[in-house]
């Protein structure tokens, strides 16, 4: 009997891959059911979000501004130049800004919540957490709903601190991955949509 021997990379990553679809299931699983941690949750969305917003404006302010010093010298050979606000606007919204607020999202907010909760997990907070009979998925991955790949990471790591550099560093390139294949299947979803 011939049995598929895969490559060790690839049996890493489908097991990575499969231990993050249960954790995102029990996310799920969990985030409906008391007790609620509302005071957490206000206090992430305010780190998260409002901290977020200055970065994200900035950059899509300085994105609008390239867009438009670059188009406009050709818009103006073709006599196009009033449609420079529309194509900016739209092109900013559509595209551009969702993207690029889910990469800085990835790499700022990633990288913290996997560095928080993975040095939480090598010191052993964690454990002391469920000792304690608190629930610290419940207190610190649920009230994170933006970060949940940077909770897993973080909330997975191993091999002290430097597992905790490398929960960081992997958060936000799997983030970034998954950014793109999102807006790829987006794309995919509007063009059918149009179609019909």
């Amino acid at each position: 009997m011939n049995y598929l021997i895969l490559p060790n990379t690839w049996k890493v990553f489908l097991n990575e891959t499969g231990d993050m679809f249960r954790f995102t299931g029990r996310f799920f699983k969990e985030v409906f059911n008391p007790p609620y941690e509302f005071r957490e949750l206000l206090k992430q969305c305010f780190f998260i979000g409002y901290k977020s917003l200055a970065l994200v404006g900035i950059t899509a302010f300085i994105m609008g501004l390239v867009i438009t010093i670059q188009s406009r010298p050709t818009l103006v050979e073709f006599g196009a130049e009033a449609w420079l606000p529309k194509m900016v606007s739209v092109s900013l919204v559509r595209e551009i800004a969702p993207v690029i607020t889910a990469l800085i999202c990835a790499g700022k907010i990633g990288s913290s919540i996997g560095a928080e909760l993975g040095s939480m997990k090598v010191t052993e907070q964690i454990d002391a957490m469920e000792v304690s009979g608190t629930n610290p998925f419940k207190y610190l991955v649920i009230t994170r709903v933006i970060g949940i790949i940077g909770c897993y990471k973080g909330y997975h790591s191993q091999k002290g601190t430097e597992g905790v550099g490398q929960s960081a560093n992997s958060a936000v390139v799997i983030s970034s991955l998954l950014v793109f294949i999102l807006d790829l299947i987006a794309v995919q979803i509007i063009d059918v949509l149009n179609f019909t």
